[in-house]
């Protein structure tokens, strides 16, 4: 009925293009238009103002001769001030704008090498969407933002990046583990060290207190006793000290000990193997 009347309407964030007897005649913004279609006057279209996206597939190589596919998502949109040449200069927008993604990686991807690529995304989006602005502000559009939303290498070389990527971290894996054990067995050498080293002290503790002793026992002896010589004394206390151990190993009911033929006789060959002793090591 609005038709037949000559009335239109256009819709909000779109244009209308108005022509008289085929040629343009104005444009037509929002809300509702009279429009005698008994003189000529005609909708040739409508224009869409709001932003739109096209996503853009494009395989090319890099320096190092990786094919990869690049994906970058384009948004664009038609200027209210320009949208005859928007509606008029071109057949295919997107068409267009493709043609200019294209064009623009396939001539910077190759200047990279495949890890430079990932790393300068952002360097590639900026060249793609300078590229377009130039050359679509002319047609009546405007490149709101450039994204390069993904670099897909080959199936095979994603699997060789990801081998390449375990294996360093394999290697230093093993670097930290090596180092730790050669912390862990430095730590044990030198707690083994001062182990035997406080053992050391500890027997030479115990043989000077056995010394002193036996020092103290051959003085009170030749005091209390006139005429024993230390000689006599240190006998006396080894043949005590030799039945002390006998009976040590007697009473013990689990004893593994085992006798050679012995007998008290050889208690002065021990005395005198120690007395030997302690006078060598006295005049050396």
């Amino acid at each position: 009925m609005g038709q037949a009347l000559g009335l239109i309407q256009v819709d909000q964030s779109t244009v209308a293009i108005k022509e008289s007897f085929g040629k343009f005649d104005e444009i037509l913004g929002p809300g509702c238009h009279f429009l005698p279609w008994c003189i000529g006057k005609q909708i040739a279209g409508y224009l869409s103002l709001r932003v739109q996206q096209l996503d853009v597939r494009c395989e090319t190589k890099t320096k190092d001769n990786v094919f990869v596919n690049v994906v970058a998502s384009v948004q664009y949109r038609a200027l209210a001030d320009k949208a005859s040449d928007a509606f008029y200069r071109l057949t295919n927008t997107r068409e267009q704008i493709q043609s200019y993604v294209f064009d623009v990686i396939r001539a910077s991807v190759p200047k990279m090498n495949l890890d430079d690529a990932f790393e300068q995304k952002n360097e590639i989006a900026k060249a793609v969407e300078d590229e377009l602005e130039k050359a679509m502000s002319m047609y009546g559009y405007e490149i709101v933002q450039t994204l390069i939303v993904d670099i897909e290498p080959d199936e095979h070389v994603k699997r060789a990046m990801n081998e390449i990527n375990a294996a360093a971290r394999l290697r230093v894996a093993a670097n930290e583990k090596a180092e730790a054990e050669k912390i862990l067995q430095i730590k044990r050498a030198e707690g083994d060290a001062e182990s035997k080293y406080l053992a050391g002290l500890g027997i030479a503790r115990q043989r000077q207190a056995i010394v002193d002793g036996l020092r103290d026992s051959v003085l009170a002896f030749s005091e209390n006793v006139p005429g024993t010589s230390a000689k006599d004394v240190m006998d006396m206390v080894l043949v005590t000290q030799y039945f002390d151990t006998m009976k040590e190993i007697g009473a013990s009911s689990k004893s593994s000990s085992v006798f050679i033929p012995h007998g008290p006789g050889a208690v002065k060959d021990i005395a005198s193997q120690i007395r030997d002793g302690q006078l060598q090591a006295k005049f050396v």
